[in-house]
């Protein structure tokens, strides 16, 4: 898709981070935005803002691990613009550092629920709806680096990440052998500037991460803070929609811990910890 002006986006997870920038970004290119998100008070933030900056918004509050909240912001989607051609299934959350087997029925349903589940509902809602139209149409998956790594105490937000990754796939290869006019892109970034590591500390105010683990989520706080701007990866995002290219790997310096992984499998090496943490 090269042509944005006065096309429509739905965004998730619009109402901060990543999600907020992408929308920024479409706007900038005269794109009429649907912005997605559980958080009322920053979603209309976002709303007065983009509108007083001269955007077509409409906000629709959602919880993406929810199949008729999805389907209802669809809905509203097509009710208020008459039509879809960008979709980005983007929000996500994290839990508090743990073994795997420590995490809790209530880790493992919060992160699978948003990043997976989230994914899953807007394929299901959104990509027949794009078929129908039978135009021009993207969708953006946002998934992570830890969805082409791995590491330990995040198994909850690994196992979204990689499912991710997974779904995308085989949703660029269906599409393709139908000849469908949807492109479709995986966005995989590391560290981000958000407030992803906040909102879990507030989530889960009530319980106390492992002391032996309580540097792992610090030193995760202070590369948060000095992390790549979400600007700047709604930049990259927008040019693997333009180019059609799907893998969107916008920090390079990741690579060769992606190429480690592949490695290992092949050679039959186990697993161990050398990416970053």
């Amino acid at each position: 898709m090269r042509e944005f002006t006065g096309k429509v986006a739905v965004v998730t997870g619009a109402a901060s981070g990543i999600g907020r920038a992408l929308a920024e970004r479409f706007a900038v290119e005269g794109m009429k935005m649907v912005l997605a998100d559980f958080d009322a008070g920053s979603l209309a933030r976002a709303e007065s803002e983009m509108t007083a900056a001269g955007t077509s918004v409409r906000a629709v509050l959602t919880d993406v691990s929810k199949a008729a909240s999805v389907a209802a912001l669809a809905e509203a989607a097509l009710e208020t613009f008459g039509a879809i051609h960008l979709v980005c299934n983007n929000a996500g959350v994290a839990s508090r550092p743990a073994p795997c087997w420590e995490k809790t029925l209530e880790d493992w349903e919060w992160v699978l629920g948003a990043n997976l589940w989230g994914v899953i509902h807007g394929i299901r809602t959104f990509v027949p709806i794009l078929l129908r139209q039978g135009v021009e149409a993207h969708v953006v998956n946002t998934a992570s680096a830890a969805g082409l790594i791995w590491a330990p105490h995040g198994a909850d937000y690994f196992v979204s990440k990689h499912g991710v990754v997974s779904l995308s796939e085989s949703l660029h290869l269906e599409l393709e052998a139908q000849g469908a006019p949807v492109k479709v892109s995986v966005l995989c970034p590391a560290f981000v500037r958000t407030a992803i590591l906040e909102n879990t500390a507030r989530r889960f105010a009530d319980r106390a991460v492992r002391p032996d683990l309580a540097d792992v989520e610090q030193r995760y706080r202070r590369v948060i803070q000095d992390a790549t701007p979400p600007a700047e990866i709604a930049s990259k995002v927008l040019e693997a929609i333009r180019e059609e290219r799907f893998y969107v790997l916008p920090h390079p310096e990741m690579n060769p811990y992606i190429a480690a992984r592949g490695r290992a499998i092949l050679e039959g090496i186990n697993p161990k910890v050398e990416a970053p943490s």
